[in-house]
């Protein structure tokens, strides 16, 4: 009697087990096959890099000759590092360097303070207006910069400022072949304001409260909760605002006469001029790929999960 009860049990709850188990292999296959897609993806979107780091260590002659061949992502041949000392003899890229690092270092350190603050400002406070005031903000992000290139570069010339002449402060106007020409214009940020109040706008306004009620001011709210909850946000905003502010080049060609004063993109026009040397091209892109690929790096999980929270797609 006991037998045929367990037999019972066992085959009643085969069903089941079965089921389960072929969801689970069902779940199984389907993570594989999004790995599988995944490394494809990875790898395809990988060939550039390895062109350009693969092609700086060969001779000119060599990166054309294996060009429609395997060999054009495998160091082979004639490897060394002889292009990359030709960059370094060719322009002054240590300066280049420098400039776009300070440029890029104070553009996304004013920017976060400002676009947040703004931000903070248009989801947590209520004013009248700012609905009005969000719309504009976002209305901007359909302007082209090249439409306004022009008329800003009349416009930071009019500016006033101080020059250092012999030792002594002189008051004067024009801020052409400055750092800050390269730097102010581009603090504000429309889109950066945009994604801080959307997720500012998913943070408890009981917190706004329950500090209100012991005495926080504003500021204080915005510093001790907001900043601290935010931190995604944060890393997203200064992976979208270090990007452009280092790949900066028609503006920094407008208003940057002064060789010691250029970026690293406006360094390139070093290698077109007369005959163009490709293997030292693909050396200086490397070594201005680099500082990207790094902070892209370090980022990268908290730039996803702030995309996923704030619920903006690109």
């Amino acid at each position: 009697m006991t037998s045929t009860l367990e037999r019972a049990a066992a085959s009643s709850s085969a069903p089941g087990s079965s089921n389960r188990r072929t969801a689970s292999s069902q779940r199984r296959r389907g993570r594989a096959f999004t790995y599988v897609v995944m490394s494809l993806l990875a790898v395809l979107f990988l060939f550039p890099l390895v062109f350009m780091f693969v092609s700086s260590l060969k001779p000119d002659a060599q990166i054309l000759q294996d060009i429609d061949s395997p060999s054009a992502f495998l160091p082979v041949g004639d490897i060394s590092l002889d292009n990359y000392f030709g960059v370094f003899e060719r322009v002054p890229v240590a300066q280049f360097l420098f400039n776009s690092v300070l440029v890029t270092v104070l553009t996304v350190g004013l920017g976060l303070v400002v676009n947040s603050m703004a931000g903070f400002a248009l989801s947590r406070l209520r004013w009248k207006g700012r609905t009005v005031v969000l719309a504009l903000v976002v209305a901007t992000l359909i302007v082209p910069f090249e439409t306004i290139a022009v008329p800003m570069v009349y416009w930071v010339n009019q500016l006033p400022t101080l020059v250092l002449e012999g030792g002594v402060l002189k008051y004067d106007f024009g801020w052409l072949n400055t750092y800050q020409v390269q730097i102010v214009p581009f603090v504000a940020n429309a889109f950066s304001i945009f994604l801080f109040a959307q997720y500012f706008s998913t943070i408890p306004k009981s917190l706004d409260e329950a500090a209100r009620i012991d005495g926080a001011s504003w500021f204080g709210i915005y510093r001790r909760i907001i900043v601290p909850l935010s931190g995604p946000a944060f890393a997203t905003v200064a992976i979208l605002t270090f990007l452009p502010a280092w790949n900066q080049y028609l503006w920094p060609l407008m208003v940057v006469q002064k060789e010691e004063l250029r970026p690293v993109m406006v360094g390139m026009q070093y290698f077109f001029q007369l005959n163009t040397a490709w293997g030292e091209v693909m050396a200086y892109t490397s070594l201005i790929t680099l500082p990207v690929l790094i902070v892209f790096l370090i980022f990268q999980r908290a730039f996803v999960s702030s995309i996923a929270a704030s619920g903006v797609k690109g």
